[in-house]
């Protein structure tokens, strides 16, 4: 996804510049709605319903939904199109989050909640101390990422398994992730649209989290 046109490899820009002050409000906002949204989902659709859907149907509206948003939010410079893109995530992650929170007690929710907000706090002050450290370590981290997917794809479908270990690993590299997109966030231009498009990313980075957080706290 990194390209000439992505947002994130730009350094200059003709769009207005905002304040760091308010460009992290807007991060923050813009991650709140998301969450806000997956609440909502999560209150107010019937997990029932969604495990109805045709697998192939879901997973393949979900996808497509995924990578239209994420096109969407990397190479827009405009607020309303990044945000609809944002957006475009946010529900089709929903849908997911309600499928796995309804299989746990909500007590382990809400501890699940608070560690991947203490985790999230940490991994963005490591961010921007070290903002160097996590830019070198990326791609070590997508091999990785990519790597456990595989593995895990091959345990489940074929040896009819998992590994409990790489739960730990996932949680691990989305750690990494939250530190490089935050690094990353303050490291091009701060305009209203760079502000939505981190959020984005930081958004997919901190609920792949929780659901791992979540995964191992439930086996406990």
């Amino acid at each position: 996804m990194h390209n000439e046109d992505s947002v994130f490899e730009r350094r200059s820009t003709t769009d207005p510049l905002i304040g760091a002050g308010l460009y992290n409000l807007v991060i923050g906002l813009t991650l709140a709605w998301g969450f806000g949204v997956n609440y909502w989902m999560l209150t107010n659709i019937a997990p029932e319903a969604i495990a109805g859907v045709n697998p192939w149907i879901f997973f393949l509206g979900y996808f497509a939904c995924c990578f239209l948003g994420i096109y969407l939010f990397r190479s827009s410079d405009k607020p309303a199109v990044s945000f609809l893109g944002y957006n475009l995530v946010v529900v089709p992650f929903g849908f997911i989050i309600n499928l796995v929170v309804s299989r746990y007690d909500p007590a382990l929710v809400v501890e699940a909640i608070r560690l991947t907000g203490l985790v999230t706090v940490g991994m963005l002050c490591l961010g921007s101390l070290f903002p160097a450290f996590f830019q070198k370590i990326v791609g070590a981290l997508t091999i990785a990422l990519l790597l456990v997917i595989v593995i895990e794809v091959v345990e489940i479908y074929v040896f009819k398994m998992h590994h409990d270990i790489l739960d730990w690993i996932v949680v691990f590299i989305f750690c990494g992730y939250i530190g490089y997109d935050w690094g990353r966030a303050n490291q091009i231009p701060k305009t209203l649209d760079n502000a939505v498009d981190s959020a984005a990313a930081l958004y997919m980075d901190i609920i792949n989290l929780f659901l791992r957080i979540l995964r191992i706290l439930g086996r406990k």
